[in-house]
């Protein structure tokens, strides 16, 4: 079993830079859509997150061996996870289309909650009840941050009721990636999966994406493509080495706070870029943003209360001994 070193102030900064990274993301991909299809972007960022990461191996030589995935079990658990994140790129991109950047990072806080319920299914893992109660504050969360547009969302067929259930589907293959990815670490380290992923995804998009608006970006959106290409390979990388640091359930606390991050930013992005329009969030809106991430939060902290709370039960019987 892996030992965390214990380097808690490094953890938290590590777990802070993949938050951020990822708060400000569909802010940044929001602004690229209105040049390129959601294929196009994610067969790019495929490509150069496939370079990189395969240079990266490559000089340290430890490229995947690919005779595992002769073995069954292992080649269908590396399809999962291959079609289950390939799925959740372009579902959350589509569903980018159609939502705003805020809206989109509050609703994918339902994939840990999601891998969560896997694992309980299919591992037969033990449900908290401070689980339950974040869970209860997640779905709770949700529904006062779409309280305003929740009648329109359920009775009429308009594009946010779409781009939400595209959302919904993007968290499930982010789960599905997840549970996959869980088990293949026997096998393969995280980073030796995710550049089979880029590889596979790569091969997949070229086909059907549409390079020609490459030749007539701006500045900006050569920074912003820029941005997003290289997101993804520091944001996982900030986040397998807070791993290293810091204990699992505290560095997804700190990521819980995403959502809070994304809207923040579209604010001030907004403010420094007037052509950019932020979502307009009532209270109940802000509260139950603020729901979502406590949600997160406890449900990833709970296996730590429980544990925490053991821990003093024994150190009391000791004393009671003594």
């Amino acid at each position: 079993m892996h030992q965390i070193t214990g380097k808690t102030l490094l953890g938290l900064l590590l777990a802070l830079t993949t938050a951020i990274l990822w708060g400000i993301l569909p802010i940044a991909l929001k602004i690229l859509l209105e040049v390129f299809t959601a294929n196009t972007i994610t067969a790019i960022r495929f490509l150069v997150a496939a370079i990189l990461v395969g240079v990266w191996l490559g000089l340290r030589g430890k490229l995947p061996r690919l005779a595992l995935l002769k073995q069954l079990k292992i080649s269908w658990l590396m399809a999962v996870a291959v079609i289950g994140l390939l799925l959740n790129y372009i579902f959350y991109l589509s569903s980018l289309n159609l939502l705003t950047a805020e809206t989109a990072q509050t609703l994918i806080q339902l994939a840990p909650f999601l891998m969560m319920l896997g694992g309980i299914i299919i591992f037969k893992e033990r449900l908290l009840f401070l689980q339950q109660v974040g869970a209860v504050l997640l779905v709770t969360g949700l529904l006062l941050f779409f309280n305003e547009r929740l009648l329109t969302l359920v009775l009429q067929a308009s594009s946010e009721t779409w781009g939400v259930l595209m959302m919904i589907v993007a968290a499930i293959t982010w789960a599905a990636y997840a549970l996959a990815q869980k088990q293949l670490l026997m096998h393969y380290s995280s980073k030796q999966i995710m550049y089979l992923i880029y590889i596979a995804g790569t091969i997949a998009f070229i086909p059907v994406s549409d390079f020609q608006p490459v030749v007539s970006l701006t500045v900006l959106q050569w920074s912003l493509l820029l941005f997003c290409c290289l997101n993804t390979v520091i944001a996982y990388g900030a986040f397998a080495e807070a791993l290293h640091h810091w204990e699992a359930s505290k560095v997804s606390a700190v990521l819980a706070i995403t959502p809070l991050i994304t809207i923040i930013s579209a604010n001030i992005v907004a403010w420094i870029w007037p052509q950019f329009v932020p979502q307009q969030l009532n209270l109940w809106s802000w509260f139950g943003a603020l729901l979502v991430v406590a949600g997160s939060a406890l449900t990833a902290l709970a296996p730590q209360f429980v544990e925490y709370r053991a821990a003093r039960k024994v150190r009391k019987l000791q004393r009671d001994v003594l």
